[in-house]
């Protein structure tokens, strides 16, 4: 047993001494001139050859100098805001308004809390969807509503008149907030937060007994709101199908089974309820929102030879835009044990 023991740890052993060391690639690359026209194909010559190899051209979003990541100072160059808008249903008017505070203090746990902050209403500043179909706000400048260092607070106010007298509530849709630096970043506003990073939250005023049905999403915020109680609803009749257990659609071996069909419980109707078709208020409030600075996260390279891919000898790119390009080619060879990598640069000047 000792013997198989040994056999096999010295087997082992031989097999690790005999890994093969990483080697640092054998790797060049070359021009025929640092000079070119924007719109020239540049043929770079390569040499050696390794298992990976990456490149940078050196533009924005592609600069092997901001390869762990590029943060932007954009505290003093002022802000814009934009969204898209649409409503649908209901017939009640001015229901929604957009607000902005810079002194919520972040206590979401009731309107109560939210509702203590000065809050500035900045809504006829943006155009407002009148259908279905989303209607761009337009941009417009809100440097007036920020300073650096200082958080900012959007929400969308949502009132609900009682619906016997004011007509039923109408369905709010709110995407593409955007939030802007009036900086400009390869030609483009750096955006400061989005919608999936503004981080709204519904707030109700009465979340127990009258909640209202909105709801967020990566890609909007959807605003309606509670459930009006008329009294002439089936639901509040007893002999209302639904709550007949021998309902078909509650019956597997009946054509008409709903496989998500529910026996409800039957609730009636309660004329003296304070919630039947109360005046409510829904907030969708945003996460603190700063200025200060933006994280564009680092720039990728473009990969332009994987291990199981052929010898590469020539990589070919063009230029559009005249400058001056620092240009970096990252060679890695890799195994599961590590990996090393040698890199080349070299500077290439763009005439118009």
């Amino acid at each position: 047993m000792k013997y198989r023991y040994f056999s096999s740890l010295f087997a082992l052993l031989l097999l690790v001494s005999c890994e093969p060391e990483i080697e640092l690639p054998d790797f060049q690359v070359s021009v025929p001139s640092d000079t070119f026209q924007a719109g020239e194909e540049i043929r770079f010559q390569i040499q050696g050859n390794a298992d990976m190899i990456y490149f940078y051209s050196g533009e924005p979003t592609n600069d092997f100098a901001f390869r762990s990541g590029r943060v932007i100072e954009v505290a003093d160059e002022g802000a814009t805001l934009e969204f898209t808008s649409a409503v649908t249903g209901g017939t009640q008017e001015d229901q929604l308004s957009l607000l902005v505070s810079k002194d919520f203090d972040g206590n979401y746990s009731d309107l109560a809390s939210i509702k203590s902050a000065n809050w500035v209403d900045i809504t006829d500043r943006f155009q407002w969807g009148s259908s279905a179909t989303f209607l761009s706000s337009t941009t417009q400048d809100i440097t007036d509503l920020v300073e650096p260092g200082q958080p900012v607070y959007f929400a969308f106010k949502y009132l609900t008149r009682p619906q016997e007298t004011h007509g039923l509530a109408r369905t709010w849709m709110i995407q593409n907030f955007q939030v802007n630096s009036k900086e400009l970043f390869d030609g483009n506003p750096v955006t400061i937060s989005d919608l999936v990073y503004s981080g709204f939250r519904i707030v109700d005023q009465e979340p127990e007994n009258a909640p209202s049905r909105s709801s967020i999403t990566t890609t909007r915020i959807t605003i309606l709101g509670n459930v009006y109680k008329d009294p002439n609803d089936p639901i509040y009749d007893p002999d209302n199908p639904i709550y007949d257990p021998e309902n078909p659609i509650y019956d597997p071996e009946s054509h008409l089974y709903e496989p998500d069909a529910e026996l409800p419980t039957f609730v009636p109707y309660d004329p003296d309820s304070p919630y039947n078709d109360p005046q409510t208020e829904t907030w969708a409030v945003s996460a603190p929102i700063t200025i200060d600075q933006v994280d564009l996260g680092p720039d990728p390279s473009v990969p332009i030879k994987g291990i199981a891919n052929s010898r590469l000898e020539e990589y070919r790119y063009t230029y559009t835009t005249p400058g001056t390009y620092k240009a970096h080619f990252v060679a890695k060879n890799a195994t599961i044990e590590g990996s090393k990598e040698i890199v080349q640069a070299l500077d290439i000047t763009i005439l118009p």
